[in-house]
Formats: C-alpha cells, sequence, structure tokens
C-alpha cells in the first residue's frame, strides 16, 4: 500500500485538519508532473526553498504545535478528573482527626458534608465517562505522532531520490526532529494517573468500602524481572564496564553451564535471524503497539560452523507487558526442512520422550511449541529477514539472580532476505546465508555491500533487577551521563527501519536520536534527572491523593549522589506485576528470565531484545522529610558536606539492613594528605592572631584610660575576656579537628559557635563604649550649662 493512502487511512476525523499535508508535499516536488522522471523538468534553488520551508516552517511547526497543545489539554483534562474525585477520596477524608487525637489543623474547617449516595454514582460515572475520553485521545495522538513523524521521513526520501541532487534533506531533518520531541514523548505518567482513577470509579461503582479501595490490588506483587535498555556512546563503554565490574564479575554463559570469566576467553559473539514476511506484517504490528504482538527467530552462539546449539524462539507480548515466550532447540540440518514444513522434530521428541519417562507434560509442551511454531510460520508466510551479529558481555553472581546486566557491542545488522528476486541476499532455497557462515566472516562485515549492513554505533546495555528491591549504585548509573535511556529498543525493529525503509510505511520512536551526539554533560544530565524527579512526584502526589497516599507537602528530592558513591536507601512504590510459574526450558516460558538460575546450575542468559516481558518499573522517587526549624538551621552547619551527612543521619534503613559501622574508605592506615593537616594549623593561626589582636587593644585602653576613666577600664577587661576565650577557642577547635582527622569521622569540621560569641562580644563592647561615652559628653555639657547659668544669676544678683 502507497504512503499517501495510509495516511489517509489513518486520520482521526476531529484532527484531520492537523495532519502532514502530505499532497502538498508531493505537488512541491512536482512529482505529479510528466518530465519529473526523467529529469526533464527545471528543479530550481526557489522550488527547494520553498519545499523545505513548507516541510520544516509549515508542516512541521504544525504537528509539533498540535501534538503539544493536545497533550497539555489531556492532562489538564486529567487534573480536572482529579478534582472531581477529591470529595470522595480517602486521601481527603484521613486527613481529618481520628477519634481521641488532637486536630492538628491550624484552622478550623468545617467538616465537608457527606455525598448522597445517587449524586456520588452520578460524579463517579461522569469521571468514568471523561476517562473514557482521554484513553481514547491518549491512543489517538500516540497514532497521530507515529502516522505523521512516518511522513516527514517518506516526504524527506522522496526528496533525497529525485531532488537531491544539490544536498541531501534527510540529517537536516533528524537534527530537526531530535530538537522537536515528536513521536518521543512518554505517555506512561499520564497512562499511570489514568489507571489509578479508573481503579477508584471502578471499586467505588462496586460498592466496595473505603478501607478496601486500593490501587495496588488490581496488580499482583511477584518476583519478576524489571528491565531497562541504554545506550552507551564507545567514548564511555570503558567507564561503564569499570563501574559494573566494582559489583558483578563477568560471567561467561552457555547451554550447559555458566562460570566467571578467565583471562584468557573472549566474550560470545551472538547471531539471531529475524522472520517475517514479504509485507512486514510482524515488524508493523510491533511499531503499532497491536494487541499480541509476536516475533520469531533462531539465534545461537559462536560461529554456525562450530555446530553450536539452535533456537527456535517465538515470543508474544500479551496484555500488560507480560509475554509468552515458546522455544526448542534444533540442528542446522533440519531447520530449512522445518520452516517448509517437510520435518516436524519426530527424532527431538522420540529422544525427549525416552529420557523424561513418565514425564509426558514435558513432551507435550515440547510437540506444542513445535507445531505453534511450525504453523506460525505456514500461516503467516514467514522467511528470513534480518540477521543480527553482536558480542556480549554479561555481568552477573553466579547463583544469583537478582541483578542480571548484559552489555552488547558491535552491533551489526544485516538483510537476510530474498525478496528481491533478481538480486537475493540469501538464498531463496537455503535458511541463511551461506556467503557470511562458510567463511566465518565476523565484525566489521567488510565483505557485505553497501546498503545490506547497518553498523549500530553505540553499545547497548540491559539492566534486569528482581523483585523490589532498589540497589543505589544501578540507580545511580542509569541517572548518569555515561547512558542515555532507550526504552523499548529492538534489534529487530532497529534493522528492518534502517534497511527496509522502502518497504514500511512505520519507524520507531528513536530513528531521529541516531544523527544526534547522546553525550551529555554531567551537571546537564544531573538538571534533568532532578526536573524528571520533580515532574514525577507531582504525577504521584496527584495519584495518592484518591488512596490515601498523598505525600506530605514538605517532602522534598534528595540530592542525587554521583556514581558510586554511597548514600541512602531510597523507597519504591507501587507494585510490579510478576508473571505466572515458571515452566521449563523447552515449550512456553516466561520471557523475563525463564529458569530462576538461584540454583546455581548453569543457566542460559535470555536475549529478551524488547520481545520479551517488560514489566512497569515506576520510577524511584526519594523524598527527604524536613519540617520546623531543622529545615531553617540544620545544626547551625550551611557547608556542603554537612548537609549532604545530615541528609544521611535522617535516611532510615528498610528491614534487615544495617549500617557497616565502618565504610570501606575509613579502613587500613591513615593516610592524609599534607594540606589537610596544614589547613588545620593555618585556622589556628588566624584564631591566635585575632586573639593578639584583642589583647593589645584591651592592654592599649587600660593603659591610656587613667585612674579616673572606670568606663575605659571596664571595657579593657572586658576585651580582655574576649581575647582570652578567643585563644582557648582556637586551640580547642584545633586539637578537635586533629582528632576527627586521625579518626577519619564523617562528622562535621565546621562550628559557627565560636565566631558567633566573639562577634557578639565585640559588638556589645562597642556599643557599651558607645553608650557610656555618648552619657558622658551629654553630662559635660549640662555641667557646662549649669555653671553658664550659674555665674549669669551672680552678675544680676552684684548689679541690684
Amino acid at each position: 500500500m502507497r504512503f499517501g493512502t495510509t495516511l489517509r487511512n489513518s486520520v482521526y476525523p476531529p484532527w484531520k485538519g492537523n495532519y502532514v499535508d502530505y499532497d502538498k508535499l508531493k505537488a512541491l516536488l512536482k512529482e505529479g508532473d510528466g518530465g519529473s522522471d526523467d529529469g526533464n523538468d527545471v528543479w530550481t534553488a526557489d522550488d527547494e526553498s520553498a519545499f523545505v520551508d513548507e516541510l520544516v516552517n509549515v508542516q512541521l511547526e504544525k504537528v509539533h504545535q498540535f501534538q503539544t497543545e493536545t497533550s497539555q489539554k489531556l492532562r489538564d483534562r486529567t487534573t480536572a478528573c482529579e478534582k472531581k474525585l477529591e470529595p470522595l477520596a480517602v486521601g481527603i477524608k484521613s486527613e481529618t482527626p481520628q477519634e481521641g487525637e488532637a486536630s492538628t489543623s491550624k484552622d478550623d474547617t468545617p467538616p465537608k458534608p457527606e455525598i448522597k449516595p445517587e449524586e456520588r454514582e452520578k460524579l463517579l460515572k461522569e469521571v468514568q465517562k471523561d476517562l473514557d475520553g482521554i484513553t481514547k485521545e491518549v491512543n489517538e495522538l500516540e497514532k497521530y505522532s507515529r502516522i505523521n513523524y512516518t511522513a516527514f521521513f517518506k516526504a524527506t526520501k522522496k526528496h533525497d531520490r529525485k531532488r537531491g541532487d544539490a544536498y541531501k534533506l534527510r540529517p537536516f531533518l533528524q537534527i530537526r526532529l531530535a530538537a522537536l520531541p515528536l513521536n518521543k514523548e512518554d505517555y506512561s505518567p499520564l497512562l499511570y494517573r489514568l489507571s489509578a482513577m479508573y481503579s477508584f470509579v471502578r471499586q467505588s461503582l462496586e460498592g466496595k468500602p473505603h478501607e478496601a479501595l486500593s490501587f495496588t490490588e488490581s496488580v499482583a506483587g511477584g518476583e519478576t524481572f524489571n528491565s531497562q535498555k541504554f545506550w552507551v556512546h564507545p567514548e564511555n563503554l570503558l567507564e561503564v564496564k569499570t563501574v559494573i565490574l566494582r559489583r558483578l564479575p563477568v560471567l561467561v554463559y552457555n547451554p550447559q553451564s555458566s562460570k566467571v570469566a578467565e583471562g584468557s576467553q573472549r566474550d560470545p559473539t551472538l547471531t539471531s535471524i529475524y522472520f517475517d514476511n514479504a509485507k512486514f506484517s510482524l515488524y508493523t504490528d510491533k511499531v503499532n503497539h497491536s494487541p499480541d504482538p509476536a516475533s520469531l527467530r533462531l539465534r545461537w552462539y559462536g560461529q554456525l560452523a562450530d555446530k553450536p546449539e539452535i533456537l527456535f524462539e517465538k515470543k508474544v507480548i500479551k496484555e500488560g507487558d507480560a509475554s509468552e515466550e515458546q522455544r526448542f532447540p534444533i540442528k542446522e540440518k533440519y531447520v530449512q526442512k522445518f520452516i517448509e514444513g517437510q520435518y516436524k522434530m519426530e527424532k527431538s521428541i522420540q529422544k525427549l520422550q525416552g529420557r523424561s519417562g513418565e514425564n509426558h507434560d514435558l513432551v507435550e509442551g515440547f510437540q506444542k511449541a513445535v507445531d505453534d511454531i511450525q504453523a506460525f510460520i505456514k500461516d503467516s508466510e514467514l522467511q528470513p529477514v534480518l540477521r543480527a551479529n553482536y558480542t556480549r558481555t554479561a555481568f552477573q553472581i553466579p547463583g544469583d539472580s537478582r541483578v542480571r546486566i548484559s552489555l552488547d557491542t558491535n552491533l551489526a545488522l544485516i538483510r537476510e532476505d530474498a525478496l528481491e528476486e533478481d538480486r537475493p541476499c540469501r538464498d531463496p532455497e537455503d535458511w541463511h546465508r551461506r556467503d557470511i557462515d562458510d567463511v566465518q566472516m565476523e565484525y566489521p562485515f567488510k565483505g557485505i555491500r553497501k546498503g545490506e549492513i547497518n553498523r549500530f554505533p553505540y553499545a547497548l546495555l540491559e539492566i534486569k533487577t528482581k523483585g523490589m528491591k532498589k540497589y543505589e549504585w544501578i540507580d545511580d548509573l542509569k541517572n548518569s551521563h555515561l547512558v542515555k535511556e532507550a526504552p523499548r529498543f529492538s534489534k529487530f525493529v532497529h534493522g528492518v527501519a534502517t534497511l527496509f525503509e522502502d518497504n514500511v510505511n512505520s519507524f520507531p520512536f528513536w530513528l531521529s536520536d541516531m544523527e544526534g551526539d547522546i553525550r551529555r554533560e554531567p551537571q546537564k544530565a544531573f538538571e534533568e534527572e532532578q526536573e524528571r524527579k520533580a515532574k514525577a512526584a507531582m504525577d504521584d502526589f496527584a495519584v495518592g491523593s484518591l488512596f490515601g497516599t498523598r505525600a506530605s507537602p514538605s517532602f522534598r528530592p534528595s540530592i542525587a549522589s554521583p556514581v558510586g558513591s554511597p548514600a541512602g536507601k531510597s523507597i519504591l512504590k507501587g507494585s510490579i506485576p510478576g508473571p505466572a510459574k515458571s515452566l521449563s526450558q523447552l515449550g512456553t516460558t516466561p520471557a523475563s528470565g525463564g529458569k530462576d538460575s538461584g540454583t546455581g546450575t548453569g543457566n542460559e542468559e535470555v536475549d529478551s531484545d524488547e520481545e520479551g516481558a517488560h514489566a512497569t518499573v515506576w520510577d524511584n522517587n526519594p523524598f527527604s522529610h524536613s519540617t520546623g526549624l531543622s529545615s531553617l538551621f540544620p545544626s547551625f552547619s550551611s557547608s556542603k558536606y554537612a548537609r549532604a551527612h545530615q541528609q544521611q543521619r535522617r535516611i532510615k534503613l528498610p528491614p534487615g539492613i544495617r549500617d557497616p559501622g565502618v565504610w570501606i574508605k575509613d579502613q587500613g592506615p591513615v593516610r592524609v594528605e599534607a594540606k589537610v593537616w596544614l589547613a588545620n594549623q593555618r585556622t589556628f593561626i588566624k584564631w591566635q592572631h585575632v586573639s593578639v589582636l584583642l589583647a593589645s587593644l584591651s592592654m592599649g585602653l587600660y593603659n591610656a584610660a587613667g585612674e579616673a576613666n572606670n568606663v575605659a577600664r571596664v571595657l579593657a577587661v572586658v576585651y580582655t575576656l574576649v581575647a582570652a576565650f578567643t585563644l582557648a577557642w582556637g586551640w580547642g577547635m584545633y586539637m578537635y579537628r586533629m582528632k576527627l582527622i586521625k579518626e577519619r569521622s564523617p562528622k562535621d569540621f565546621d562550628n559557627q559557635f565560636g565566631p558567633i560569641v566573639v562577634c557578639v562580644g565585640l559588638i556589645v563592647a562597642l556599643c557599651l563604649n558607645f553608650g557610656f561615652k555618648y552619657q558622658a559628653i551629654v553630662n559635660d555639657r549640662n555641667d557646662q550649662n549649669g555653671a553658664v547659668n550659674g555665674t549669669f544669676f551672680d552678675e544680676r544678683i552684684e548689679l541690684l
């Protein structure tokens, strides 16, 4: 189907005038002219300027503005729904004092009147209708962004093919798309809020009591793998490896066992061959987020000439991002016969029956996997279309599957199709490319023709954690400038989008990021993370108000620590859905990791590649509680060092975790740089200098005052006392800080008590000196006036 028809069929009628005017762009390219294909028509600089201006300054700005405004309107409507539900929410009522408790509210606000059942039901149904409309438009907005995103790429491609003699427009467009968040906005926080309100409305309409209302009731907790993917720039690759190696060893996976890598071993090379049909139905379903998208691939380790075990794998993503996987091993000589339907794994089934004995479930699961995959190939007319070859470095503690990290480098995506009859990339009668496997070609695959290979410029980092436990060093790595988050990145999707762009009408959202630089400044990465946490906290605050879990307004985001530094543990809110029980590797298994490797036996790392289960991972929002005078005067210390340690002291460790007492950095002999000792001595000398100055001042004042000037003598004594205190304080702080340095204590080095006492003492002394001096001047003036008046009266008396 031509893209123009696809675009017209995808238009959402209420937004019809806000889509890309694809026909106008084609008209500006003069695609309809008779001479457009033979090159006889004249393409001038004015034509080029008109097309670029219409594409970038008119159409792109129009689409971006509409998407931004519509997204904001949807958020405002969501907030309005939350406001409507506030009178019914448990969170509002829980703020009223319980029986026997005193009210902590500063104002005596009367309780809100109870809403009648009829009005309550009417309000809930009204909100439910609004939520239905918002949810529908969120879905349509996501489709709107995707189809317009594809339209810009299609129009640019037409330009570069027909009118790109002077320069190519594709790089310029990708830079503009990277600057404008088209088709990249994350609607997960908004969906989270909608889901919470749906749960509240549904449970309220079902007549459940307020105490039973809970958002987490709809999700089942469990031990599931939470997977996140990232891109790593080659310049940051070594640093990322060192951060991980400090906590996890490198692991070599094979079908029989897993062990810590030895120095002579190389990281294994993985090859995956993905299947699709001539219409790329599997790719389209995955990019368009169709219900239950499926994928099929062959996967093996190392070179095919070494006779490795080949696995057939089929994955279907179910509702809620859970997935179901079917896989079984197959020999190389049977692959083509199996694809053609001539072989049904009879020998493998017979061997399995002989080994399993009475375990019929294992045999039935294997038989079902074989039949389902073979039927899937036949019904969908699938054939190998794409090869992904990459080197994998795995990090995991053997026997401990709580944290699994894989780092894929040297990723090459190669065409494996036979779609073009006159120039097939693969022999149509074979299932793989012989020109690669027979000669054992390795990265960078220099023998592959241009246009048949795409070398991915970055490394792929995937972090899997099991259960609800949070790991601080992993959070630091994910939030650092070393990695760029790539949610839902898929090697299969990226390979098809870059190598078969003429055959598909949808593109993944991350394609525009390929032209830019993913490296970031550390400070900028930190600021972006703080902004994201603040936004997530607002969403969490809004959702929590419905279920009595509203966060206190005095909560503030904690200061993020750099990669590898110790900091307090944070608390994760919400539950994460877990998969069903683990099944055997043969047959149907959950894609979140197969069998648990916690038994200590060998277990092969499952390569998820985005087709696997993606349990919902709520972003961690750590908060620090600070109220009262402590928020204004944190132990009378204003240094960053002091604030950081006081932040840690307020943190409550989770159950089962204790303070180690002595940190690793505090172990071993004391090695302190000379500048630390000299800084302490320099501070002591400054204090003695101030003491000597004050003592000299007091001595001079006392000697110059004389026996009759009692005020000056008293002030001299006061200055002497301040000088003595300064001397004692400087010596005491010098010894105290020297003790902290020797003990490598984390206590604060700064102390403002001494400087405040000295300053206050001097200010009081100066004020008294000024007051006494002023009083003395006033008294002298009064005495002089009295003497003058007395003399005047005496003279009058004598004259009389």
